[in-house]
């Protein structure tokens, strides 16, 4: 099953903290390729970081849970929230697949 996971940063840490875990950050993503099938920052309209999504592909929401608590960038505080929805995707690559 396929889950959205939509991350709000805290505003109080700035970009030192993610400059300083991004490649270890960056290197999870890469090991845990298989279900992470996409991911990137959310950007405020005024450019600021606001977050972050991820795309993951697992057995349930307990899953996807304990891939978040994985990353290097959860004991950091620069994730205020997360929020884990199941996703029936019905539209890619330009074809309806239902």
């Amino acid at each position: 099953m396929l889950y959205v996971v939509l991350f709000e940063d805290n505003a109080n840490l700035g970009a030192d903290v993610r400059r300083q875990h991004m490649p270890a950050h960056l290197s999870f993503l890469e090991k845990n390729a298989a279900r992470i099938k996409a991911a990137g920052p959310l950007r405020g309209a005024s450019g600021d970081p606001a977050g972050g999504l991820w795309i993951v592909d697992a057995e349930s929401p307990d899953t996807v849970d304990a891939l978040v608590k994985d990353d290097p960038f959860w004991p950091t505080g620069l994730r205020r929230s997360v929020r884990i929805l199941s996703w029936g995707q019905v539209f890619a690559d330009g074809k309806r697949m239902i």
